[in-house]
């Protein structure tokens, strides 16, 4: 396996590999994070044709794990040095790095991927091997799909200790709008509001900590996967506001916000009761298996264990 990128998400990749057996070399263009990564004992270069030579002389599985605004020159450089290896990423929008690929003549080889873990830090030093225990770990189930591109990037998020979910890369950027980028900016707007006023910073504690906590991320990242997913983060930020102004006209002509807080609440406890049932009868590869991973995925179903392989003799 070889990880381009080794900031948080892509050096814990590289560390959970390797910590599950693999062997695995990451690329960083900084010269800081590749430094760091071999101080820590892990194999990796600045140098981004070595890292693609290595791939391809292995038929490596290719992550790519950098911000969307970079995602189309390195496609340019997998295309030329390593366009046979199967590709994945761990990027926060689907639909966008999709259509990259798609430019780029690599989608026979690609299956889009998120894992739904992280923190507000960043570099290879925010890393851990264990991120991904237990996380939710999106796999894309898109029609030209390849079974053994899927199972291998299936294969690897299991080996992460990661639950894989299979989506429909639209389903998922409508998803990550609402339960992940929207988030970024409510989280960005009450840490600014709060901001503006003289002793909310002395007396802010757990709810303010904890709804603004992603506030901490830097601005780039930030601003990368929001604008990057802005068709389906528009319709979730127009639905937040409409909720908040009729909250805030219901409080001036009746001094209620009771039906948001109603709703609210009842939306949380549906999520804390929400079940994952396990996906165990559909094999890759038979007929209308994305189809079948979809509909699971979207009630809730994910991938504890390795699916059977049409066709497999393991």
């Amino acid at each position: 396996m070889c990880v381009l990128g080794l900031g948080l998400i892509g050096g814990s990749v590289l560390r959970a590999a390797v910590a599950a057996g693999r062997q695995a070399f990451g690329y960083n263009r900084s010269v800081e994070g590749a430094q760091a990564a071999r101080f820590d004992g892990f194999s990796a270069t600045t140098e981004l044709t070595e890292a693609l030579e290595w791939a391809a002389e292995r038929e490596a599985l290719i992550v790519l794990a950098v911000p969307m605004p970079a995602v189309s020159q390195l496609l340019g450089h997998i295309k030329d040095v390593a366009g046979e290896c199967p590709l994945t990423d761990v990027i926060s929008v689907k639909g966008a790095v999709l259509e990259e690929v798609r430019k780029a003549g690599l989608l026979d080889r690609y299956v889009g991927g998120h894992p739904m873990a992280g923190t507000a830090h960043s570099g290879w030093s925010a890393g851990d091997a264990r991120m991904f225990v237990g996380a939710p770990w999106v796999l894309t189930v898109d029609e030209h799909v390849d079974a053994r591109v899927w199972e291998q990037v299936m294969t690897l998020a299991l080996d992460c200790q990661a639950v894989v979910v299979p989506a429909k890369s639209d389903e998922h950027d409508a998803a990550a709008a609402s339960i992940s980028h929207l988030p970024h900016l409510l989280a960005e707007a009450l840490a600014e509001t709060a901001g503006e006023v003289p002793l909310a910073f002395a007396l802010a504690a757990g709810s303010f900590r904890d709804g603004t906590r992603v506030a901490a991320t830097a601005p780039d990242l930030v601003r990368a996967m929001c604008e990057a997913n802005a068709d389906q983060l528009l319709p979730a930020l127009d639905r937040a506001l409409e909720l908040l102004n009729q909250a805030r006209e219901s409080l001036a002509e009746k001094g209620s916000v009771a039906e948001l807080v109603e709703g609210g609440h009842a939306a949380r406890a549906r999520y804390d009761s929400f079940s994952r049932p396990q996906i165990v009868t559909i094999a890759i590869g038979e007929e209308g298996w994305r189809s079948e991973l979809a509909a699971a995925g979207r009630a809730g179903g994910v991938i504890r264990s390795a699916l059977p392989v049409l066709g497999s003799r393991r």
